[in-house]
């Protein structure tokens, strides 16, 4: 039986690995902070490991003890990251020298897997190709303009700079689903019956169902690929009122009122909201990072290399993904 880990379990994305990992029969181990949810792993089968990425010599202790007593990983899915934090040095923090950190434990500890499998985004390109809408492709000069982006980029690139490291990167443009609470948020508005917009030019958008990301993840464990990077997407391209005409029409087609913001107007909020988050502490949804990703105009990215080498096919395309999250949302009382 072949021995998962994967961090951030608990979490949106994690926590649809870790189902997919035991449907498939292998050794699932969640690895979770002492304070994390379990609500989404439930199943006798999970076995739970305590990660102490903020402290070395606690991680140091808990993997050597792991090894100890049950060996070491086939493989490990990183996925453990924040995606807002009250002050930008948080994503540094977090998704940059806790990475490294794990990264390096692993390698003193003689407890490397055959793939390191990390979770980025394809924020860590930043905003290309803006004038003739192209898609972002591999060769593409990386040029991330929020503090999340650049964390995630220089995780990649930290990990690539160990000699014979056995990464694969994913990464998803928007990700949606049950048990995400972001997309929710506009769900939520709508319902209200209120649907806002920002800037008036053109925005290609792009989406990938969280069970598609999970789906190239296993693929590309089966293939056996290393030091590889590939984007995630759905393979089409949306326009950006489709996600809210979607939701609309699984919510019964509730009436409406839609607002358009100038691009000047969030700017403001955003600065605003910056403000706030350093003096409390407190995440704020809109923010300077918030208004760089939603001011980005062109969201194509070129999956062509993930279908070639991993056989990578999505299986939902934004019609069906939304109807399935909705639902789920209604059942679980969300709306």
């Amino acid at each position: 039986m072949e021995r998962i880990l994967i961090t951030g379990a608990s979490g949106f994305i994690g926590s649809f690995i870790v189902e997919e990992a035991l449907r498939r029969g292998m050794e699932v181990w969640a690895g979770v902070r002492a304070t994390s949810s379990r609500k989404y792993l439930q199943d006798s089968r999970i076995r739970f490991m305590e990660l102490d990425f903020a402290h070395p010599d606690r991680l140091h202790s808990q993997l050597s003890a792991q090894k100890a007593e049950t060996g070491t990983f086939d493989y490990i899915v990183h996925c453990a990251g924040v995606t807002k934090c009250a002050h930008p040095s948080g994503f540094d923090e977090v998704n940059f020298r806790q990475t490294a950190r794990f990264a390096d434990t692993l390698r003193e500890l003689d407890m490397v897997p055959r793939q390191f499998i990390f979770v980025s985004t394809l924020s860590v390109f930043g905003a290309l190709h803006e004038q003739d809408y192209s898609p972002i492709c591999e060769q593409d000069t990386p040029s991330p303009n929020t503090a999340y982006g650049r964390s995630k980029l220089k995780a990649e690139q930290y990990l690539q700079s160990l000699s014979g490291f056995p990464y694969v990167f994913y990464r998803p443009t928007g990700v949606y689903g049950p048990r995400e609470s972001d997309y929710f948020l506009m769900a939520k508005s709508i319902r209200n019956h209120v649907d806002v917009s920002v800037g008036f030019r053109r925005q290609d958008l792009t989406f990938v169902y969280v069970k598609d990301v999970v789906r190239a993840i296993f693929l590309g464990i089966e293939k056996g690929v290393s030091r590889r990077a590939y984007f995630l997407s759905d393979g089409q391209v949306y326009r950006s009122r489709t996600f809210s005409d979607l939701i609309r029409r699984e919510l019964g087609n509730p009436w409406m009122v839609r607002i358009t913001f100038p691009l000047f107007v969030l700017k403001a909020v955003s600065w605003l909201g910056g403000i706030y988050s350093r003096t409390t502490g407190k995440g704020f949804t809109l923010n300077p990072d918030k208004y760089n990703i939603m001011k980005q105009r062109n969201w194509r990215c070129d999956i062509a290399p993930t279908i070639d080498e991993l056989g990578y096919q999505p299986e939902y395309d934004l019609d069906r993904g939304v109807c399935e999250t909705i639902a789920w949302y209604k059942n679980e009382g969300w709306l």
